[in-house]
């Protein structure tokens, strides 16, 4: 399921998608076949202008963030937090032993601020090697650098380094915690993807506290031509593409009770 998922995502991301309907198209031309070349050609267009042209994946993107919204208040006590992987530059961590950080840093950086405020609570890190050729360290690896190098001291981490995939992050997790001493966790993870993260804990049994957080819109967008960003609208509409096939996906099968929690 792993290597169909990565496979398949390849293919069907909207640049990816732009490209092999435009490959068709090119194709249907060269046999002579106009009006099929049209199609997807048109298609081709069709799929790039509204990429790379509209607030249509910042809209979708928002969605999720919307969903699942994070308290206004840090909680009273907090006795440990679950943290899922994903934000660490894993290719380059593995080479130099760094804790070199992507978009989804906030992750890490609200569970320092967190772990920082509340000196008893203890962190849970899932995340394992997600590449191809899984020959990277993952994020549970590369945290306790990063923890360590703001004093939080490792008898306070527990790491689940196998998972390299959401679903994986809760099968793996599941064990762990049913430690007494990791109960009542927060469950820190992007915003788009909390909705996804936190069905499949509820599918599994397990009740987290959800704590959004590397929220990527403003919440406040709307419908509308965007000429100016190409190159963030690509990137919003193919993260919000994915999210929303990834909830599809585990509802259809049966991973999880809903599409949206």
């Amino acid at each position: 399921m792993f290597l169909f998922s990565k496979l398949f995502w390849i293919v069907a991301q909207p640049l990816s998608l732009a490209f092999l309907a435009g490959l068709v198209g090119t194709a249907c031309t060269a046999v002579r076949r106009p009006r099929v070349a049209l199609i997807f050609l048109g298609t081709a267009l069709t799929i790039l202008f509204v990429t790379l042209y509209t607030s249509a994946g910042t809209v979708a993107l928002q969605r999720l963030e919307a969903h699942v919204p994070r308290p206004e208040q840090d909680p009273a006590q907090v006795s440990c937090m679950v943290v899922l992987g994903g934000a660490f530059e894993t290719e380059v961590t593995t080479v130099r032993g760094g804790t070199d950080l992507n978009q989804a840093a906030d992750r890490f950086i609200e569970a320092l601020r967190l772990a920082l405020k509340f000196p008893q609570s203890r962190i849970l890190v899932s995340g394992g090697d997600g590449s191809f050729s899984g020959t990277y360290e993952g994020d549970a690896v590369a945290a306790r650098r990063f923890f360590s190098r703001f004093g939080i001291s490792e008898s306070r981490l527990v790491s689940e380094t196998s998972s390299r995939t959401t679903f994986e992050n809760v099968a793996n997790s599941n064990q762990l915690l049913a430690d007494p001493a990791l109960q009542q966790c927060l469950l820190i993870t992007s915003a788009f993807h909390m909705p996804r993260a936190l069905a499949l804990f509820r599918k599994a049994g397990i009740e987290l506290t959800p704590w959004p957080t590397d929220y990527r819109t403003s919440g406040r967008a709307t419908l509308r031509l965007d000429f100016t960003q190409p190159t963030l609208n690509a990137q919003q509409t193919a993260t919000a593409m994915r999210e929303w096939i990834g909830l599809f996906a585990y509802y259809l099968s049966g991973r999880t009770a809903s599409v949206l929690p």
